[in-house]
């Protein structure tokens, strides 16, 4: 596995990493999403579809669940992204006996993401924020992407140190299966 750590010291950085993973993505792959609130998910999304050529805004699916979205590979083929948000998927409402994979591949089933996600088109990408969760049910070959963001450090009253905005974020890509043995940025 060829891991790489990558800074992203400004926003502009985060989109244009997104532009570079884009650049080497093909119609099947799996792309996993994840990190804290306000760690440049959306910002990297937003380079993605990007470098896909989508015109569309790419916004948080937060509320939507899964967004479409149309645009082109670099080697011209039409590109169909599925932008998935499954933040609010997995809740607590389980079946009984049904463990949280189950009750997420549920869901996914509900929406009509399942047979997608477990085998994308050949000219469909998934993009899927927080989707460790379900990462080796879902796709055994992907391509997962954790972004980590600056603490601020603890003040001096002993308070502990928060989640900033501000920063340069780590972005970790993680290649997991064949498919991703000759990635590299």
């Amino acid at each position: 596995m060829n891991k790489q750590v990558i800074e992203a010291p400004t926003g502009e950085a985060m989109q244009e990493l997104g532009r570079r993973v884009a650049a080497q993505v093909q119609g099947g792959d799996v792309l996993l999403l994840s990190g804290p609130l306000g760690a440049g998910k959306t910002t990297f999304a937003q380079g993605f579809g990007a470098g896909l050529g989508i015109t569309e805004p790419i916004v948080s699916p937060t509320f939507t669940i899964a967004r479409e979205l149309n645009g082109r590979f670099v080697n011209g083929r039409p590109a169909h992204l599925i932008h998935v948000d499954a933040y609010r998927l997995g809740g607590s409402s389980y079946a009984p006996g049904q463990d949280a994979i189950g009750r997420l591949l549920d869901e996914l089933e509900s929406l009509g993401l399942d047979e997608e996600l477990e085998d994308p088109g050949e000219n469909t990408v998934i993009l899927m924020e927080w989707g460790e969760q379900m990462a080796t049910a879902l796709a055994s070959e992907r391509l997962e992407i954790h972004i980590e963001r600056p603490l601020e450090h603890a003040h001096g009253d002993g308070s502990a140190a928060e989640l900033t905005s501000n920063g340069t974020r780590t972005v970790t890509l993680v290649p997991v299966g064949a498919r991703w043995d000759d990635f590299h940025l």
